[in-house]
């Protein structure tokens, strides 16, 4: 037999599983006794019941070497399946008919029920995941919107609230360019304050969002540095707006506001 990655860490971990014995169907009577049967070779994992669910040790034997009360017995308990390989550049929705005329030939003809794609199979086992990081995606970028007009509405009103100090600061000579500097950088310092309270807090919540994640770490640096960057940017473009409008103020209007 060929077992799995997973079977052999399990029974084998600090030894070679190829050449070990198994032995199958001991106590269950003369009609499920197998033998032993020896390991001859050592295969990848695959997620048969899904990502969501663990590794599970398998074995794989001939059909052949399986006692026949044992195949009636699982074909009650599981439906058979079939799995047909194409050629590379055939599409395997166009053999699908021919296959299943093929196991309808012969003496015990097998109805195919349920035909579909490799692609299909595997869209379908991250249904529900896609629909849960759809949602999150449209919430995040719900939040992500609110978050720059909240910073915008901000920095305008505290741009509104310093014009007489802005005047003040262009009348003794400050150029457009300071002033520019002066109120994007304390927006953008208060920003950068919010992103790391974010990461602290993200790097708290993510073990919840780890079900959801396949081939990406919860703490990956990638993600949390690209999502910096994108928040960082948005409070930037949202403190620049009312900074460059503040350079525009005319120092005398400026000195008069109330």
């Amino acid at each position: 037999m060929v077992i799995n990655e997973a079977m052999a860490s399990k029974f084998w971990p600090n030894a070679d599983p190829v050449g070990q014995a198994i032995l199958i169907g001991a106590g269950l009577g003369p009609d499920f006794e197998e033998g032993s049967a020896e390991v001859v070779g050592v295969v990848g994992n695959v997620r048969e019941g899904g990502f969501g669910i663990g590794l599970p040790p398998v074995m794989y034997q001939l059909y052949s070497q399986i006692p026949d009360e044992a195949i009636r017995m699982m074909d009650q308990l599981v439906p058979a399946g079939v799995i047909v390989r194409t050629r590379p550049g055939i599409a395997p929705t166009s053999v699908s008919q021919a296959v299943q005329e093929a196991l309808l030939v012969g003496d015990t003809p097998l109805p195919a029920t349920r035909v579909r794609t490799m692609e299909q199979v595997s869209l379908n086992s991250t249904a529900r995941q896609n629909f849960n990081l759809l949602l999150l995606g449209v919430f995040a970028a719900i939040a992500l919107l609110l978050a720059a007009v909240g910073i915008y509405g901000v920095m305008s009103y505290t741009v509104e609230q310093r014009t007489h100090e802005v005047g003040i600061r262009t009348a003794l000579g400050a150029s457009r360019s300071d002033v520019l500097k002066l109120i994007v950088g304390q927006g953008f310092k208060l920003a950068l304050i919010g992103v790391g309270m974010g990461i602290v807090g993200a790097l708290m919540l993510a073990r919840f969002v780890s079900s959801l994640l396949y081939g990406v770490r919860p703490s990956d640096p990638a993600t949390f540095l690209a999502v910096s960057l994108l928040l960082a940017g948005v409070a930037l473009l949202a403190s620049y707006i009312p900074a460059r409008r503040a350079t525009k103020v005319d120092p005398m209007v400026a000195l008069r506001y109330e």
